[in-house]
């Protein structure tokens, strides 16, 4: 038997899975992440935390089959996560700043009065925001003492979480990334494949420590042998909603997928063609092969199972993230209750970093149930605020937009939301058979370049949902409680916006 090993490093866990050729998960292993706060709205990860991670789950998985039984290695990560680190041994110089931290909104804001947003738009495909990895690096320029003379020095390493781990993996032979994950950088022309100068020039970045930037698919060298044994061959890199897309085989023009785990992020896919969107939502890479890029529409919420995590934490409502079912199905369906969860500011389509997070329409008679329900019914509402935004802007190329929603990660288990995503979307949603999606995109990837799994038709050929949740909420109450989740939208956002 032969496997595809998948590194899967994300915000709150890294783990490993290993997948036969027909595409079946086998062993798999996971280690949670510490999650770090210096102040409020930052976030940090520990470089070296996640490094040893990745050793010890990927050697957990291989001491089941044997590292001779691995055809080649597929990494998907976290993105837009800034590491900088030392070139000659690879030692982290700053924690990670983490893709939800807000601080550098200050930085951003500069950019925006100074006009740099239709640049970044027409050349990255973002939008200006904390959320990318830009103004990260900047930050860890200006901040870290010492690193921008050892950058420009060629001593200090930029990259996502994807290039930091090649690059230890490789014990420093390569240090690159894949245009998907550069994609999302906000330095990257996606259009021309090159990083853009006039970027790094505002932000005085040293090109120097910037990765190669490679195809999603293809020879990213060999693991060091002493990490597990013998040199297993790279073979696919992408950033974690790229390959969950993948993974759900959304392989045709105007497929559409959500994954649904600490954030939700909807990904459309647009074929050759770079979308210039009307909604403020993204425009990125969704797969480049043999330098030929596939495009894709993308929104991104924030708050997703981490609004679940922070009724449980936080406020102590639930014990656990599976009593959220059965006391959303307790609540009351007429509280009147919304929770917008903009704990780090509203993400697409309305790009408000100041916007603080509340629980609004709260009567005395409010249960927790109730707000509990409403922390799960915001995620739908999102779903669609991104939805229709999305369609608008595929419709106004010629896309056709699927009407049917492809969803997996965590969330997906819990029924109640399920059913209420798609009674607040009107429309059919599918749940993958595979919840680890992002984990066997990564395998395909990874795999398709050694021979298996066939091509992508294939794959969309043989992709088969688990379940199908159809809309069972009236047109009235669906569009009432819309208007609802809007109107509290709008009590949270800043007056700047």
């Amino acid at each position: 038997m032969r496997y595809v090993l998948a590194i899967d490093q994300g915000t709150t866990s890294t783990r490993a899975i290993l997948f036969d050729e027909a595409g079946r998960p086998g062993p798999a292993a996971l280690v949670p992440l510490t999650q770090i706060y210096p102040a409020p709205g930052q976030v940090e990860h520990d470089p070296d935390e996640i490094w040893n991670a990745v050793l010890q789950v990927c050697r957990k998985v291989l001491s089941e089959v044997g590292s001779d039984a691995v055809a080649a290695v597929g990494i998907t990560n976290q993105r837009e996560t800034t590491v900088v680190w030392d070139r000659a041994t690879g030692k982290p110089l700053h924690n990670a700043i983490v893709w939800q931290d807000r601080r550098t909104a200050p930085l951003c804001a500069e950019l925006e009065r100074e006009g740099w947003g239709p640049h970044v738009a027409e050349t990255t495909g973002l939008i200006i925001d904390p959320y990318f990895s830009a103004t990260k690096l900047a930050w860890l320029l200006t901040h870290v003492p010492g690193l921008r003379a050892r950058a420009a020095g060629g001593e200090a390493c930029f990259g996502t979480i994807d290039s930091y781990l090649l690059f230890r993996l490789t014990n420093g032979a390569l240090h690159g990334t894949d245009a998907t994950n550069a994609a999302r950088t906000m330095l990257f022309d996606i259009g021309k494949g090159t990083w853009d100068s006039a970027l790094m020039e505002r932000l005085d970045i040293p090109p120097g420590m910037l990765p190669k930037v490679c195809d999603t698919q293809g020879d990213f060298g060999v693991t060091a042998e002493e990490h597990f044994g013998l040199g297993l061959p790279i073979r696919g890199i992408a950033g974690d909603q790229q390959a969950a897309a993948h993974g759900q085989a959304c392989v045709r023009p105007g497929m559409v997928k959500a994954t649904y785990g600490t954030g939700c992020f909807v990904v459309a896919n647009t074929a050759d063609q770079k979308v210039a969107s009307r909604t403020r939502m993204l425009s990125t890479i969704l797969s480049q092969r043999d330098g030929a890029r596939t495009f894709a529409l993308e929104g991104a919420i924030f708050m997703a199972g981490a609004t679940i995590q922070w009724l449980r934490d936080n406020l102590g409502l639930i014990e656990s993230a599976e009593e959220s079912e059965s006391l959303a199905r307790a609540a009351d369906p007429r509280s009147g209750v919304y929770l917008v969860p903009a704990f780090q500011g509203l993400g697409a389509p309305f790009w408000d970093a100041e916007a603080k997070a509340a629980i609004v329409g709260m009567s005395r008679a409010a249960s927790r149930a109730d707000v509990v329900a409403a922390g799960l019914e915001s995620v739908a509402f999102q779903t669609r605020d991104l939805l229709s935004a999305m369609r608008h802007d595929m419709g106004a190329t010629g896309i056709d937009a699927a009407r049917t929603l492809r969803v997996d990660g965590g969330m997906t288990a819990n029924g109640w939301a399920m059913q209420r995503l798609a009674d607040i979307l009107g429309e059919a949603v599918e749940v993958a058979a595979i919840l680890e999606t992002t984990s066997l995109g990564a395998a395909y990837f990874a795999g398709q370049a050694v021979g298996f799994y066939g091509d992508n038709a294939t794959l969309a050929e043989t992709w088969i949902p688990a379940k199908v949740y159809e809309p069972a909420m009236g047109a009235a109450e669906r569009e009432a409680r819309y208007a609802g989740w809007l109107e509290a939208v709008d009590r949270v956002r800043s007056r700047g916006v």
